[in-house]
């Protein structure tokens, strides 16, 4: 009853529409030049790119398309050189480092009149509280994805994946924000915390996790769960009903710590060669046909109210309840902040330490591997050498 509530009135604004919102179908601006290209960057499987033949056929403009697997990556990317790009879908914690650090432009909102259809709750948040440079894409919560015919027990803690039943079938993120995050929600502290005490708690907790871990993910969790290679493993919500799709004896929980609520928006860097392209490709993006259909393929909530109310309607109770996250969620959860530099530098150093120790004992296991098959050949040339010394 409820959710049918909720939908109701989704349908309702849609219908009517907001106050101060612009029409339905807003006209996108034309090109002053046809042809040339945008180029992107996006999280792994989170659009549709068929879109881009579309995209083609309204501009001429030519999509050139590649993918990062977190935010500190794209973020190292862009700062080293690495690569040039004219729109890039950070969350809302790294949109604000990248302000801070000037590596944004600011949008000429006339290429973006489409902007008039993102629900006004993914407006002016506090990663840019005067909306000078993103436009809001998709929002979601991290839950926990497992296995429930490998997992013994209820799963509706955080502490399932610190858990030593569950040796060697364990995932965890591959990406500092989000594996800190985790530990620091289970020992009841903050995911903005800037007390180092408790960063080096939730570090001790992660070295003590290695010992049961399988490996450290990102994309990859979606072949280790849908296989049954391992049982457990936290994600981005909407990734459960695709891997749900493929493997039925997939769940999902919420633990009961809270989680982190994130907003990833489209930006553009202040390198960007073709910046005007990149404004007609987010406005294109965030047109409600567009919208609707990269919610269908990525299966998260849009910022677009319109396309949001549209595919609401859609959803069955599962797929409902993983996509809106309900009241009670949401206010358990966390939004990631921008945090002070010395804490970042402190994220980065620990970091840097759990993955060398990682590091390290796969080298000694690979050593000793070495050894073994070393010592197995010099035995049999020995014992061959023996043998034909009798014939």
């Amino acid at each position: 009853m409820k959710k049918k509530i909720i939908v109701i009135g989704l349908l309702c604004m849609l219908l009517i529409g907001l106050s101060g919102f612009g029409a339905m179908a807003v006209e996108t601006p034309p090109p002053d030049d046809e042809g040339g290209v945008v180029r992107v960057s996006n999280w792994g499987l989170y659009m549709d790119q068929s879109i881009f033949e579309d995209f083609y056929q309204e501009y001429g403009i030519r999509v050139i398309y590649s993918e990062f697997q977190s935010n500190e990556e794209l973020y190292s990317i862009l700062r080293l050189g690495g690569a040039t790009f004219d729109v890039i879908f950070p969350s809302d914690y790294m949109i604000a480092r990248m302000i801070e650090e000037d590596m944004l432009a600011e949008l000429n909102f006339d290429n973006i009149p489409n902007f008039s259809l993102i629900d006004p709750r993914y407006k002016n948040l506090d990663f840019d509280p005067e909306n000078r440079f993103s436009v809001a894409y998709k929002v979601g919560t991290v839950v926990l994805i497992y296995n429930h015919t490998m997992v013994p027990f209820e799963v509706n803690s955080w502490g399932a994946l610190f858990d030593e039943r569950l040796a060697g079938q364990i995932l965890m993120f591959d990406n500092s924000r989000d594996a800190f995050a985790i530990a620091l929600l289970y020992l009841g502290y903050c995911i903005n915390t800037t007390d180092e005490g408790e960063l080096h708690r939730a570090f001790d907790l992660l070295v003590e996790q290695r010992s049961i871990l399988q490996a450290y993910v990102m994309d990859q969790i979606f072949d280790k769960l849908e296989s049954g290679e391992a049982a457990i493993g936290p994600y981005y919500a909407g990734d459960f009903l695709t891997m749900h799709a493929n493997n039925p004896d997939l769940r999902f929980a919420r633990p009961v710590e809270g989680t982190n609520y994130f907003v990833d928006a489209m930006v553009i860097p202040i390198n960007a060669e073709n910046q005007r392209n990149g404004e007609l490709f987010i406005n294109f993006v965030a047109r409600t046909d567009i919208a609707l259909r990269n919610m269908e393929y990525v299966r998260y909530a849009s910022a677009n109210y319109e396309a949001a109310a549209i595919f609401a309607a859609q959803l069955d109770e599962l797929a409902y309840s993983v996509i809106f996250a309900d009241d009670e969620t949401l206010a358990n959860a966390e939004v990631f902040l921008h945090l002070p530099q010395h804490i970042l530098e402190l994220y980065d150093e620990l970091w840097i330490r759990l993955k060398a120790d990682e590091t390290n004992n796969l080298m000694i296991i690979l050593f000793i591997a070495s050894a073994v098959v070393i010592t197995a050949v010099v035995v049999i040339i020995v014992l061959r050498k023996k043998f034909r010394k009798y014939d």
